[in-house]
């Protein structure tokens, strides 16, 4: 009876990419001069692991790279060679193509031969095996043709309404080529009175030429536009089935799929469906499972013919309660089953800041905290881009030059510190670095060339900061592969507040900045306040309330005629009146009838007037773009004991909705709002 292997890959490369991790946090320890007999043990068991997977499932090339790689580290743990900075150097560049090769296998994908090729002869190189190595993988270099790439690019119609320019990106590609060739696509463009000028109704096609392209370079144009567009990359090189890939990123559409020789799916890696689990968690739950049981046994005696009387009902309340109990430990334990320690999304960050102090020549020292913390499996996933993009900037733009940093009085070792840890019913994470802080000056003077702040207008400090995350800002001179394009950290803060969190920002001129993310713990369960308006039921998240309050008259004031400030001690907060935003009736439009419930999100506070406050719960959250679609002011909705559906309210989606609508409302007399 033959076994079908394919049933056992996904674990196979889930422990491979584990290894790899292993390897690679070895290697930089090696580099940093720890030479330990035990550390080259672990990265060398790792390599043969990978590489007796990969004969045992009949991955060929990759059991043969791996061989070599274990040769050279059997040399080092056998005290053959000496571990030097360019073995390490070397065996980073292999664990980088180990990675690709294994994503390119599972993703069906074609395996990128020449880097495979060139890593294998500078092994070899170390190893003295040049000539019985060098000639046959020269000739496979040889034998792979590199004249260039077609880009076909379509963007969606709402691309430039997110901050990104098309201008800017087909500028950047053409700077990767020798020569490049575009042909402009202009059938969909609308009629000069139909036309939106924020539309983009155009597509491209681009041939570009040159022998030094690479497909990862032309995709690190797109990274930040690659949900927003159509694109399909192919070899301008003759043999296509040996070069080259005709693929659409993850999250761009296919829109000539008859052109596929093969079905293949991305190169980008998929997120992993499995969760490996402490085996305390999985006992505690299969006891409180057993609780339940006992419970449920205990309220069944009640429909089996048992009379109601005093006792009776006193019992059945204490089986009730039990079961509530049981309940929400059993929620509690099936949560903390989805948790995983936020190391998962730090380990990348020794390897990125090694591998980029070495371009821009700067010593950068990083320091990771709380890397046992713990936060839901689905925040930890997404979490990841946003935290390599902040890290990036505080490299690229906080750390100065060791020259710069001596001459400042500072050690020439930038300290980058990366931080975890819980706050309330939230896990905060920071990125701190010690370098040469925010430039207000600088990013006003930018602000203002681009618009965005008139002449006369002055900031706060919190509202200059808040600048660097507007669409298409950057105060960077000369665009490089890192940053200055102008379309990162807008997308850092749109993620982040995708997943319920938000993004904060503290700088001191000379000393540093700090990047202060709060997340929640979980995606899936929320503490709730919920409030009636009218005949609808609403939900504020704990976690956003400040205080809830009753209206005095004399603290009220207008601004500008057209909107509502409540004076709070010594600050004014603006009145949101939840029912004019979205059109229901309440049962009083007096602000002294009802109450406001004081909320803050990214630093912001609004007093959301409500009818009543019915009570705190906790909710499971229930996406509403999953069926429905995606609502301003909105981030899920959920189910209330009685069946009714309620709808939680998104902060800071709301204090962004609130003040596009106040252009839209007119004083009505009484000193209330009306649409």
């Amino acid at each position: 009876m033959s076994i079908d292997l394919e049933q056992f890959h996904e674990t196979f490369f889930e422990e491979s990419f584990e290894g790899l991790d292993i390897m690679e946090s070895g290697l930089l320890e090696l580099e940093q001069g720890d030479v330990d007999l035990e550390n080259i043990n672990t990265i060398f068991r790792s390599a043969h692991s990978i590489k007796g997977g990969s004969g045992t499932f009949g991955f060929t090339a990759v059991a043969e790279f791996t061989h070599d790689m274990e040769t050279l580290l059997d040399q080092m743990r056998n005290g053959e060679r000496q571990v030097t900075e360019a073995v390490v150097e070397t065996l980073l560049g292999s664990v980088d193509v180990l990675r690709n090769m294994l994503n390119a296998i599972r993703d069906g994908s074609d395996i990128d031969v020449s880097s495979v090729a060139e890593v294998t002869v500078a092994i070899k190189a170390i190893l003295g095996e040049e000539s019985a190595g060098t000639g046959s993988t020269e000739t496979q270099v040889a034998a792979i043709p590199a004249k260039g790439w077609q880009v076909n690019f379509k963007p969606y119609i709402d691309i430039m309404k997110t901050g990104n320019d098309t201008v800017r990106l087909l500028r950047e590609l053409n700077s990767l080529a020798e020569s490049a060739e575009v042909t402009i696509n202009n059938d969909s463009l609308p009629l000069l009175s139909e036309l939106d000028p924020e539309d983009c109704h155009q597509s491209w096609s681009i041939n570009l030429i040159g022998n030094d392209i690479s497909e990862d370079d032309i995709r690190e144009v797109f990274a930040w536009v690659d949900d927003e567009c159509e694109l399909i990359i192919e070899s301008l090189a003759q043999d296509d089935s040996s070069v080259g890939s005709e693929h659409s990123d993850n999250d761009c559409r296919e829109t000539e799929p008859n052109k596929r020789k093969t079905d293949k799916r991305s190169n980008k890696p998929v997120e992993s469906s499995s969760i490996r689990v402490n085996i305390s968690k999985v006992d505690e739950l299969i006891n409180m499972v057993g609780e339940l049981v006992i419970t449920q046994s205990m309220l069944s005696r009640f429909g089996e013919g048992e009379e109601f009387n005093a006792s009776t009902i006193e019992k059945l309340k204490d089986g009730l309660a039990q079961l509530e109990g049981h309940t929400r430990e059993l929620q509690e334990s099936v949560m903390r089953i989805r948790m995983m320690p936020i190391s998962f999304a730090f380990q990348r960050f020794p390897r990125l800041v090694h591998d980029l102090s070495t371009t821009f020549d700067k010593k950068i020292e990083l320091v990771m905290t709380g890397e046992s913390t713990e936060l839901d499996k689905t925040v930890l996933e997404k979490i990841g881009d946003p935290l390599v993009h902040l890290v990036r900037n505080s490299l690229d733009h906080g750390i100065e030059s060791p020259q710069v940093r001596i001459e400042s009085g500072k050690s020439e070792t930038g300290v980058i510190e990366l931080s975890a840890f819980h706050q309330g019913g939230n896990i905060v994470i920071q990125i701190k670095d010690d370098g040469a802080g925010l430039n207000k000056d600088r990013i006003i003077t930018k602000a203002k060339e681009k618009g965005l702040v008139t002449k006369e207008e002055h900031l706060s400090d919190d509202q200059i900061y808040d600048l660097i995350f507007r669409p298409g800002f950057s105060t960077a001179d000369v665009v490089s592969d890192v940053s200055g394009r102008g379309v990162g950290m807008d997308v850092v803060r749109r993620n982040i507040r995708e997943l319920g969190g938000a993004v904060e920002v503290k700088s001191t001129a000379g000393e540093g900045s700090v990047f202060t993310i709060r997340l929640p713990l979980t995606l899936a369960i929320l503490d709730g306040q919920l409030v009636g308006i009218g005949n609808e039921t609403y939900i504020l998240p704990v976690i956003s309330i400040i205080e809830s309050l009753q209206v005095k008259t004399e603290n009220i004031n207008a601004v500008a005629g057209n909107s509502e400030v409540y004076r709070l001690r010594d600050e004014y907060i603006p009145i949101v009146r939840l029912y004019q935003i979205f059109g229901i009736k309440p049962i009083s439009t007096e602000l002294e009838s009802g109450l406001l419930v004081v909320v803050e999100a990214e630093g912001k506070k609004i007093a959301i007037y409500v009818d009543d406050l019915l009570g705190q719960q906790q909710v499971v959250i229930k996406s509403l773009e999953t069926n429905f679609k995606k609502i301003e002011g909105l981030s899920g909705a959920t189910i209330l004991g009685d069946g009714t559906v309620a709808l939680i309210i998104d902060i800071a989606g709301l204090i962004e909705l609130y003040q596009k609508d106040m252009a839209n409302v007119v004083p009505i007399k009484g000193g209330g709002l009306a649409a």
